[in-house]
């Protein structure tokens, strides 16, 4: 018999990316970026949060927002899906995946606590790190991350792992960084280093554009040097740049 469950969002995050391109494709690779969980109305009691103090670090089960918008689930699921981390050429099972194909749009990370913070006007506040989530994300649970069963040193990684430790060297022959804050060219630098543009993507000569915090990187990425040139840092248009 099939079960239809029914989800309530209890929160959203805001962060510095207003659209995917560049996002982290894991929580934590980048540890400094910056987000925070705002309740809604229906859930902003302090007392939900009773004993957060206690912990360093949550998992925050949240939804895949922009897969469900473009109809995700509903129309149907694929037993299996091509990972860009691949080249977008190569299929594994979506259940060896994290990818947001899946038939249940839901994603999972791991967040490092910096402050919880109680307001008149938005409720309770829990100010997170390394969030690898788009801004708007809803959150669909917060649980505290238990480091004697949540961390299993000697796990296996299967082909996740064939890139771990894969970074590009971030060259700024312009100066375009210069325009940001010295806390955001570091935050900045960290993503770029990440490689953000899709594996099957490696025209040296095509520029990408990224946006975070308020303005668009423009880059290039050289495959053969293993560099990603910053070509230019411009603001986006009708948004308030943000500088920690």
């Amino acid at each position: 018999m099939k079960q239809e469950v029914t989800l309530r969002v209890i929160a959203h995050i805001e962060t510095a990316f207003p659209t995917k391109f560049g996002i982290p494709r894991q929580s934590g690779l980048v540890p400094g970026l910056r987000g925070t969980v705002v309740f809604e109305p229906e859930y902003r009691s302090p007392d939900a949060l009773r004993g957060l103090e206690g912990y360093s670090h949550l998992w925050l089960i949240w939804q895949f927002s922009e897969q469900f918008r473009g109809g995700g689930a509903a129309r149907g699921w694929s037993p299996t899906v091509r990972p860009p981390r691949l080249g977008g050429n190569r299929r594994i099972g979506v259940f060896a995946t994290r990818s947001p194909n899946r038939p249940n749009p839901i994603g999972l990370s791991s967040v490092e606590i910096e402050s919880v913070e109680y307001t008149a006007d938005r409720g309770p506040l829990i100010h997170v790190r390394g969030a690898d989530l788009m801004d708007g994300t809803p959150i669909l649970d917060i649980k505290p991350y238990l480091p004697f069963t949540d961390s299993h040193p000697d796990a296996r990684d299967g082909f996740a792992g064939e890139r771990a430790g894969y970074a590009l060297s971030v060259s700024d022959p312009r100066g375009a960084l210069e325009l940001l804050s010295p806390a955001m060219q570091e935050e900045v630098r960290a993503l770029l280093s990440g490689d953000p543009r899709p594996s099957y993507q490696s025209d040296s000569q095509r520029e990408y554009g990224m946006e975070y915090g308020g303005y668009e990187i423009r880059f290039t990425a050289d495959d053969d040097t293993h560099t990603l040139f910053v070509c230019e840092v411009v603001q986006t248009k009708g948004t308030a740049a943000k500088k920690p």
